[in-house]
């Protein structure tokens, strides 16, 4: 059976962040809460976890993987940012976008998307993945919980357990939260192009 543990989306109890992340080290995939709807995600380098993520939302090799960051510092480590884009980026986040970027050397090559090199770049505001992300380290690799069928993150952590029970390894309970999806912004050309209208303000890109 999968892990359910209740959070408290303003305050996180630091015992129970730290054994989500002790989940999340031992290779665990992790359903967990963001500032848009909730996510899935295990350790950057776990390569099964990952395949574990694809079979469960339904999703191909192509499709472009998230590293969710604490701090634009460290997206600058493993994404390709020049200086106008780290502007735009800057007076944005944190906030509900996903940025599409050219991967670093840093970025494991099975996280790339095979075409185009690129990875999907978030620095999130939601406490309990702030939480997470410090006391894990390092970037949490993840992508919406939009499952097959679905149009939407799912909200509910009850429904969640329900239809992913024995699935994850856990289940954080943060409570009801929005169904939208971040607003995702390919940052990987010369051009900005705006691939998925969600819950971030889309003007400052276009």
């Amino acid at each position: 059976m999968s892990q359910l543990i209740h959070i408290h989306p303003a305050n996180p109890q630091p015992r129970l962040i730290s054994q989500a992340v002790d989940i999340i080290k031992q290779g665990g995939v992790v359903v967990y809460p963001t500032d848009s709807g909730y996510a899935i995600g295990c350790n950057l380098g776990n390569k099964q976890a990952k395949e574990r993520i694809e079979r469960i939302r339904g999703i191909e090799k192509h499709h472009n993987f998230t590293l969710v960051c604490r701090d634009l510092s460290e997206l600058a480590t493993y994404a390709r940012v020049d200086n106008q884009m780290f502007r735009l980026i800057k007076n944005n986040t944190p906030g509900p976008y996903t940025f599409i970027f050219k991967g670093t050397k840093e970025v494991p090559k099975r996280l790339l998307n095979d075409k185009k090199k690129t990875i999907g770049m978030r620095v999130i505001e939601h406490p309990i993945a702030c939480a997470l992300l410090a006391e894990l380290g390092e970037p949490l690799m993840s992508c919406s919980l939009i499952l097959p069928g679905e149009e939407f993150t799912e909200s509910d952590p009850d429904e969640i357990l329900t239809r992913l029970d024995k699935h994850v390894d856990l289940i954080i309970d943060g409570g009801h939260l929005a169904e939208q999806a971040t607003t995702v912004i390919d940052l990987s050309e010369d051009d900005i192009h705006i691939l998925r209208v969600g819950c971030g303000d889309t003007s400052p890109f276009e």
